[in-house]
């Protein structure tokens, strides 16, 4: 998995889309809508589940989702208001999502594992 998600993130560095120099202020409203969605998503899949990898993939998939959504949405109003589709919109929502994701599941079930690792001592 860590393999992948470095991937990802040379993948968005290095597209030809990004511009490292300029984050628009709309940009950052997607990336926090992606941390807050994946957020929430990671918390109530993990309280259910109990499964990390679950909760993880779960949660970055409905930023993903929900960037991809208002961006379709976007593009089906570029008639009436000039919006079009822009991937660095989505990208920031899909990163947004994966640092929440990649936060909680490094972070959550800690305590947890020091229980069973005093309770394997005794």
């Amino acid at each position: 998995m860590k393999i992948t998600i470095a991937f990802l993130i040379i993948s968005f560095l290095s597209s030809s889309m990004s511009h490292a120099q300029f984050i628009s202020t709309d940009d950052k409203l997607h990336f926090g809508a992606g941390a807050i969605i994946s957020t929430t998503t990671y918390a109530v899949v993990y309280t259910t589940t109990k499964n990390k990898k679950k909760a993880f993939w779960y949660s970055l998939g409905a930023s993903v989702l929900a960037g991809a959504a208002k961006e379709l949405y976007d593009e089906t109003r570029k008639d009436k208001g000039g919006y079009y589709w822009d991937t660095g919109e989505l990208i920031a929502t899909s990163l947004g999502g994966l640092t929440a994701s990649t936060t909680l599941s490094l972070f959550v079930g800690k305590k947890n594992r020091k229980q069973k690792k005093i309770a394997l001592v005794n």
